[in-house]
C-alpha cells in the first residue's frame, strides 16, 4: 500500500504532466521526442522523489528535470540538424484550413528561428504560466537575464511576424466585413 506523501507526490505529479508535455514539444518541435523526454522525466523524478519537498513547486522542479535531460541528450548526441529555412518542418507540417491555423504555423515558424535561450524563456514564461523567478531558478540564471530573453524574444517575434499593434490580429481586410456580419445580431 502506498504512504500518503507518495499518492501526494504522484497526485501532484500527474497534474503536471500536460503542461511538461507541452514544454517538452515546444523544445524539441516533435512529438515522439517530447513524448520519451516526458517520460525520462517521470523516471528521474520518480526515483528521486525522497528530494523533493512537498509544498514546494512540483512544475518548476519538473520542468527543471526535463531541461537537464534534454541538454543532456543534446550533448550525448553532439550534433543537431540544423533547420533554419524550415525544410524538415515544412515536410512534417500539414496546410491548415483556417486562419487561426496558418497564423499558429507562422508563429511556430518565428519561435523556432530564436536563440534557444531567448525561446525557452518566453515559452516558460509567455506559455508555460511560470513567473519570472520560476523561469530564471528552473533556467539557472539571475532574474534580470529573464527578463531581458523574454523581452529580446518578444521584440524579435513582432519583427519576424511583422505585428505592429492589435490591429495586426484577428481577421484580414477581406475577410473581416464577413465575419462581422456573420456575427451581427
Amino acid at each position: 500500500m502506498m504512504e500518503q506523501g507518495q499518492t501526494t507526490f504522484k497526485r501532484e505529479l500527474l497534474a503536471v504532466l500536460p503542461s511538461l508535455r507541452a514544454f517538452a514539444i515546444s523544445l524539441t518541435g516533435r512529438h515522439d521526442q517530447a513524448d520519451d523526454l516526458v517520460q525520462d522525466t517521470i523516471m528521474k523524478a520518480w526515483a528521486k522523489q525522497e528530494q523533493f519537498e512537498m509544498g514546494t513547486n512540483m512544475k518548476a522542479w519538473l520542468f527543471t528535470i526535463l531541461r537537464n535531460e534534454l541538454y543532456s541528450k543534446m550533448r550525448k548526441r553532439g550534433r543537431e540538424v540544423q533547420d533554419s529555412d524550415g525544410i524538415f518542418t515544412e515536410n512534417l507540417a500539414q496546410h491548415p484550413s483556417q486562419y487561426g491555423s496558418l497564423d499558429m504555423q507562422d508563429f511556430k515558424k518565428a519561435l523556432e528561428k530564436l536563440p534557444e535561450e531567448q525561446r525557452e524563456a518566453i515559452i516558460l514564461v509567455g506559455a508555460s504560466g511560470f513567473s519570472y523567478e520560476e523561469a530564471a531558478e528552473i533556467c539557472g540564471c539571475a532574474l534580470g537575464t529573464i527578463k531581458s530573453r523574454v523581452n529580446r524574444a518578444r521584440q524579435r517575434l513582432q519583427e519576424l511576424l511583422q505585428v505592429s499593434g492589435e490591429s495586426d490580429y484577428g481577421p484580414d481586410a477581406i475577410s473581416a466585413p464577413i465575419t462581422s456580419r456573420a456575427f451581427a445580431s
